[in-house]
């Protein structure tokens, strides 16, 4: 049995919310990671899932945020790292909060048609959250794609 150890216990790895997925978009690469690597204004853009955002330092091409994310029914307050390498590739690495060890990543492939969108998560959760997301893999996928296609249609408007 393929298992990870954690400080609360050991959980088998396909119960751990982790998934990936694939997207393409009509837009320019640019245009794309543009909109996917800019957390300033993520509550501007996408207030229903990000009501909250703070910064809390930059430097260079990383930055510290602290952002109220809603995945679902779920409001995660976390500190997140985002780690960028224009106009390839936008991390995320969830430092603290409600989601801490958290990655995820995007990674931009320019294409004749536009651009292909990579997506990786690694979700983790705590408390209450974690117990749920064992049986709601697919829930979170299914959110976290929505909010990928809101920032794809962001996107697309700026052609």
């Amino acid at each position: 049995m393929n298992t990870t150890y954690t400080l609360d216990g050991v959980h088998p790895k396909s119960q751990l919310p982790r998934f990936s997925f694939e997207k393409t978009s009509t837009a320019s690469r640019s245009n794309v990671y543009q909109t996917f690597s800019d957390y300033e204004n993520y509550q501007k853009v996408l207030p229903e899932f990000f009501p909250s955002i703070r910064i809390r330092s930059v430097r260079d091409n990383v930055a510290v945020v602290e952002e109220h994310l809603n995945l679902g029914d779920d409001e995660l307050v976390i500190m997140a790292k985002h780690v960028t390498d224009e106009p390839v590739l936008h991390e995320v690495f969830v430092i603290g909060g409600d989601a801490k060890g958290t990655h995820i990543q995007e990674q931009f492939i320019e294409t004749p048609d536009g651009t292909k969108i990579l997506i990786n998560v690694d979700l983790k959760l705590k408390g209450k959250m974690k117990l749920g997301s064992m049986f709601s893999k697919s829930r979170y996928c299914q959110n976290y794609e929505e909010i990928v296609d809101d920032f794809i249609k962001i996107a697309e408007k700026l052609i």
